[in-house]
């Protein structure tokens, strides 16, 4: 947890993907339309990559990835973020965290 915590610190929008994942790639296209430009950490690609599928595990992502942070704040994954988008809250939360400024 606190290796997670360090790694969403200070960045308004945090992406834990797989690079073989296309719900990841989607929700990070979907935040990137907006202007907002995501820290995306690729699981697969990173010496402690299942480290950090565990601790995403343990704090209740399911499935691991994609696991979004806005605002330091854990919003879900990819089904969150698209009902977020659909509900036209999105935005807002995206805004809220200096993500974006429109």
């Amino acid at each position: 947890m606190d290796m997670i915590t360090s790694m969403v610190a200070e960045k308004p929008v945090v992406i834990f993907s797989k690079s073989t994942c296309c719900l990841s790639h989607s929700v990070t296209s979907l935040i990137r339309s907006f202007g907002a430009n995501p820290t995306v950490h690729e699981l697969d690609e990173m010496a402690n990559g299942q480290q950090i599928e565990r601790a995403l595990l343990q704090m209740g992502c399911q499935p691991s990835v994609p696991a979004v942070f806005i605002g330091q704040r854990f919003i879900g994954g990819s089904k969150k973020i698209m009902s977020l988008h659909v509900r036209n809250e999105l935005i807002p939360l995206l805004k809220n965290a200096g993500a974006i400024w429109i």
